[in-house]
């Protein structure tokens, strides 16, 4: 299971998905350009200790993470989805894709999803905090896969 976040506009959100995908043992793709300066004392900062414990990568842009093979499908977590996420059956090798919090992910992106699902709000709620959709959406996707059977 990989996380891949698109264009993140916000540092301290960057840092906390990246210890998340520590904490679960989820690898992270980093699509930029990004909102900020991404270099490493930065990210050392946001995501304190836990860096050392994840496999990330950085891709210089949508059209090269594109042109490169990945395993799994890749699963955007939308707000125009319609599908909820706790009906959608994940598979271990999903890649979740988490859009920008200021603006999501454009058309193309979201055309390029092979799935696309929500986390189901109250109809008065606009969106949640893209590290906190992350971390709903993770969880059920690694209790489905089994993946909290081995801790």
């Amino acid at each position: 299971m990989r996380l891949v976040l698109y264009q993140p506009d916000i540092p301290q959100n960057t840092g906390a998905i990246l210890r998340l995908g520590a904490c679960l043992d989820a690898g992270i793709d980093i699509i930029e350009p990004c909102g900020f300066v991404l270099d490493d004392r930065r990210l050392r900062r946001a995501a304190m200790d836990y860096l050392d414990l994840l496999e990330w990568r950085r891709w210089p842009s949508w059209e090269t993470y594109r042109a490169t093979r990945h395993a799994g499908r890749l699963v955007l977590l939308t707000t125009r989805a319609t599908t909820a996420h706790h009906q959608y059956r994940f598979e271990p090798d999903d890649r979740l894709l988490l859009g920008r919090e200021s603006a999501g992910v454009p058309d193309t992106v979201h055309q390029a999803a092979d799935a696309r699902i929500k986390v189901p709000l109250r109809p008065e709620a606009r969106s949640l905090n893209v590290v906190t959709a992350a971390a709903i959406v993770a969880g059920e996707a690694l209790r489905q896969t089994g993946a909290f059977d081995a801790g």
